[in-house]
């Protein structure tokens, strides 16, 4: 029986995506479960939202009509291969998947070109060039205590460190404090501002992830002209193309990551930088693994890329 289909996993931070796809880049089955990422949620949580989201892609699928898998996972990777081995030949999956981190799926994700740079900010962030589709150098992608300039957790915490000096001081929090004082207590916070401040700060500290919310309330307060929220977005942004530019050496720049690829006052600032690149945004990272996943299955795989990254 001709193997003809391959699956790909983009296990990140936020969420984990499944994608089974023919060798035309039809696409058979998706899925989508809680986050992959080990490093940051454990490596029980880990498998256990792959496998989740691995089984709701295979509904109606032959597993055993698999010829290749490769999962991009961010964070450290290696403890999980074992465990997908496990959990791939429990379903009938010839093999195991190959494992890779998630900058590589990021960049071909945007591009079919061998040759070109990722620049990534989600929860984290960080740049990458490649050369003949490896990883060849990187920058930053250090960690939310430590880097990770410019992600969501980065402009999160921004956002929180300006809400709880502004209370410190008395002075009137704006649209963005009052977004971020919600987003921590709800509606109905009845304290004193010093008090809202030390209550903020016990939260952020209780779950630091927590922290990444609030990106998407820093672009909703800049819609509303929030003058807070522009120092953010700016410096956000100035950090990003710094990072990118440590490793570009030439052709596409692929943006990738929630608030590079979603429309919002970052991604706009970060084009605005790079204006004269060769930028294009990230498509589906799931597909985009399958589709490396069948390179070496395929005649002509540039023809292919669009289809599994739709």
């Amino acid at each position: 029986m001709t193997k003809s289909l391959v699956i790909g996993v983009d296990a990140g931070a936020t969420s984990t995506r499944v994608s089974v796809h023919a060798l035309d880049g039809t696409r058979v089955g998706y899925a989508k479960a809680g986050p992959g990422n080990p490093t940051a949620h454990g490596l029980a949580k880990a498998v256990s939202a792959i496998t989740s989201a691995l089984d709701q892609a295979l509904a109606g699928v032959d597993a055993a009509q698999v010829a290749a898998s490769l999962a991009g996972v961010a964070g450290n990777a290696d403890e999980l291969v074992p465990e997908l081995a496990e959990v791939w030949a429990a379903r009938g999956i010839p093999a195991g998947p190959r494992i890779t981190g998630d900058l590589p799926i990021a960049y071909a994700a945007g591009t079919s070109s061998p040759d070109g740079s990722v620049l990534l900010s989600g929860t984290g962030a960080d740049a990458a060039r490649f050369a003949g589709f490896e990883l060849d150098v990187i920058a930053d992608g250090l960690g939310w205590l430590l880097g990770d300039f410019g992600s969501g957790f980065w402009i999160g915490r921004e956002a929180a460190r300006v809400t709880v000096h502004t209370l410190d001081r008395g002075e009137p929090t704006g649209a963005l404090g009052a977004l971020v004082i919600e987003h921590f207590l709800g509606p109905a916070a009845d304290l004193p501002p010093r008090g809202l401040a030390d209550r903020i700060v016990r939260l952020a500290q209780a779950d630091h992830m927590r922290l990444a919310a609030l990106s998407a309330l820093v672009s909703q307060a800049f819609e509303a002209g929030d003058p807070a929220t522009a120092t953010i977005v700016a410096e956000a942004a100035d950090h990003l193309a710094a990072t990118l530019r440590r490793v570009h050496a030439g052709g596409p720049v692929v943006l990738a990551g929630s608030v590079l690829t979603s429309e919002g006052p970052v991604r706009h600032a970060v084009q605005d930088l790079l204006a004269g690149y060769e930028v294009r945004t990230a498509g589906d990272a799931a597909g985009a693994a399958a589709w490396l996943a069948a390179r070496e299955l395929l005649d002509e795989p540039e023809r292919a890329h669009a289809a599994f990254t739709l």
